[in-house]
Order: structure tokens, then C-alpha cells, then sequence
């Protein structure tokens, strides 16, 4: 099975790209990340019927569209979704890829929220995408600064690991369960 991943954190050393990184270890199969650095602006006018989407959102919709489940990975950022994560949400809400796909949201803060917030409306946007939110692999990761080290750039808190590879487990077997349309490339 195939994971693909999208980070809302574009930093080189992000804490959620520490968590990111640590979860995918946990994922029998194949993984990949997306790039949504990369991604313009939103804007339907590039995108209308008979349009051809810029490079970069086919790559994104290609990728999205060959995963078998979809992990979303995200800092908090005043309150809310950063930018870049909501943007590149915004050029998959039309276009169908999303679909009953199995997602799981994992946000990490350093504060004892968690980034609920944004935990809270990435779920909410997603399953207005009609995306399969996997509420069992959904996490909210609080306090997260020590429980990474630094020399590996990885998750080292033995709790939050654990949690990590049960959300994942949680998370595969919701896409073996779900069924594969003649579509599915």
C-alpha cells in the first residue's frame, strides 16, 4: 500500500517534519512527500473546465491520486492551518483524488494543545473533501520540542513513538479495507 504525505511545515528542521519522518518508518509499503512548496497560489481561473492545471498541482493530484492513503502532518499556526497546507488542500477540494481516500491528521505543537485548532479544521476541510478521516490515527501530539532530538532529527519519546505506530497501523488497515475502483491507477 502506498502513503503519501503532506507537511504544513516547509521548515528544514520543523518538529513536524521530526514527527512526519518518524511516522513514516512505521508504514509497511511504499511512502512519498509531497511537494507544496511548490504549489501557486490558488486560483480557480488556472484550473477551470477545460483548463490545464500548472505542473506542479498535476504532480500533487497525480500523486494524491496513486496513494492509497493520504497522511497529513501540520504545525498550528495562529490558531489555525498554515498557508501552504491549506493551499495545496485547496487545489485537490474540485478535482476528486481525495475521495474516500483514508487520511489521517497528526498535528505536533509546543504547546500542550497539540494544535488542536488546526487538527480540528484540517479534518473538517477534509472530510468536506469527502476524504475518509480516520478518526482512530488522527493525533494531536502536545509539548512536542523534547521529544525530538536534534542529531536525528526524529521522535525520540518512547510514548509518542508508540502512539505514532498504533495512529499508523490504525490508518492501514483502513486503507486495505477500503476498496480499490477500476480508477485507481
Amino acid at each position: 500500500m502506498r502513503l503519501l504525505a503532506l507537511s504544513g511545515s516547509l521548515r528544514a528542521r520543523s518538529s513536524n517534519g521530526a514527527v512526519l519522518r518518524s511516522a513514516l518508518a512505521f508504514w509497511d509499503g511504499p511512502t512519498t512527500t509531497a511537494d507544496i512548496g511548490s504549489l501557486p497560489h490558488f486560483n480557480p481561473d488556472l484550473d477551470g473546465e477545460g483548463a490545464t492545471p500548472p505542473a506542479p498541482v498535476a504532480t500533487l493530484r497525480t500523486a494524491v491520486a496513486a496513494a492509497d492513503a493520504l497522511l497529513v502532518v501540520s504545525p498550528e499556526y495562529a490558531h489555525g492551518v498554515p498557508g501552504v497546507l491549506k493551499n495545496a488542500l485547496d487545489w485537490l477540494v474540485s478535482s476528486g483524488e481525495c475521495v474516500d481516500k483514508p487520511v489521517a491528521v497528526v498535528t505536533a505543537s509546543p504547546f500542550p494543545t497539540g494544535g488542536d485548532h488546526a487538527n480540528a479544521q484540517l479534518r473538517e476541510t477534509l472530510r468536506m473533501m469527502t476524504g475518509e478521516v480516520v478518526a482512530a490515527a488522527c493525533r494531536e501530539i502536545p509539548a512536542i520540542g523534547p521529544k525530538i532530538d536534534p542529531t536525528t532529527e526524529r521522535v525520540k519519546d518512547e510514548a509518542t513513538l508508540s502512539d505514532l505506530r498504533a495512529a499508523l497501523s490504525h490508518l492501514a488497515r483502513a486503507a486495505a479495507a477500503t476498496p480499490v475502483t477500476s480508477e485507481s491507477p
